[in-house]
């Protein structure tokens, strides 16, 4: 039998006041932060020349209907800046590609059109969501179509079922704020001539641990610019009111519940079977438990599962992909 070892975490008041600490200082901006390229920023006139061609590059293409942007924007590796709102000031209007998305199908009875989802900022807190259509014409690959999904909407999933877009959304219901969504939606459009028309909203529920039950994900980045090794592979799945899988050498479980604030979680100790990791597996699963110990809210960034943590002075956010039922 392998031994036990259980580790800390925080308590019930402490997980409030970092939860509410990390909403103010992460939530209107973490969709930017995570969808920013390492690349060097482009202004507008420097864009180049980055019309969609005949092969489709999400990153590299021209987009119209941002209303932010004030006119058709070429994306240089997935990113654009305008130039300042005023001489000299900071503030700029800028669009961000969301890379974890780019569902394929056919919208119209003709070829499979390609969805990309856009960010866009006008220099506020604010994040507006776009949906934009990719359809090839007369032999071009053109954005033939763009709409607004909302301001700090975050994408569940997206996908093209019977000639409609649908996206599983975390958007503000009626009680809530917009730095803090809470509402569980499906969001449908239908692609009819050069527009995007959306169907009724069907509201799903809210936002808690149990909307994870049934899901298993894989961590793919120590925060929004660092990495996570592909093996071993450091796993999360939720059943049962539990968070449990292995954490790079060893299996770990833990309790999960609600917070008071929507994607806030309140986690029990970490239980691990304490078989004797190599390395770099030891120091990859030590990094994780301590991280996951300090973990207090949870939200979806272009389909990605953010886990926000925080221990003493230092905060950051693990990422998970869904891992396929392949």
């Amino acid at each position: 039998m392998a031994q036990l070892n259980t580790h800390g975490s925080v308590s019930p008041a402490s997980a409030r006041l970092r939860a509410a600490s990390l909403w103010t200082r992460a939530g209107s901006t973490a969709l930017l932060l995570a969808l920013a390229s390492c690349s060097p920023q482009r202004e507008a006139g420097n864009a180049g020349r980055l019309e969609t061609g005949d092969s489709l590059d999400l990153e590299n293409a021209t987009y119209r209907g941002i209303e932010e942007a004030d006119g058709p924007v070429s994306l240089a590796d997935g990113r654009w800046e305008g130039a300042p709102f005023d001489s000299g000031a900071a503030s700029r209007p800028a669009v961000r590609i969301v890379r974890a998305h780019a569902p394929q199908g056919d919208l119209d009875g003709g070829e499979p059109e390609s969805v990309a989802l856009l960010a866009a900022s006008a220099g506020g807190t604010g994040s507006q969501l776009y949906a934009a259509i990719m359809a090839r014409r007369d032999g071009r690959w053109q954005n033939v179509a763009t709409a607004p999904v909302g301001d700090r909407v975050e994408v569940r999933d997206a996908r093209v079922v019977a000639r409609q877009l649908v996206l599983d959304v975390v958007q503000a219901g009626p009680e809530d704020a917009l730095c803090c969504p809470g509402e569980l939606a499906t969001r449908t459009w239908e692609l009819h001539g050069d527009s995007l028309v959306e169907l009724p909203v069907r509201v799903t529920g809210r936002l808690g641990p149990a909307v994870l039950e049934g899901s298993e994900w894989v961590l793919r980045g120590w925060s929004f610019d660092e990495a996570a090794p592909a093996e071993p592979a450091v796993t999360l799945q939720s059943s049962d009111g539990r968070w449990a899988g292995s954490s790079g050498c060893n299996r770990y479980m833990l309790d999960v519940a609600p917070g008071e604030m929507p994607g806030e979680v309140k986690l029990g100790a970490a239980v691990d079977s304490r078989f004797a990791c190599p390395e770099p597996a030891g120091a990859i699963e030590a990094r994780y438990l301590r991280a996951l110990a300090g973990v207090t809210r949870f939200q979806f960034i272009g389909g990605r599962l953010a886990l926000f943590h925080e221990s003493g002075e230092e905060s950051g956010v693990l990422l998970f992909e869904r891992r396929s039922a392949e």
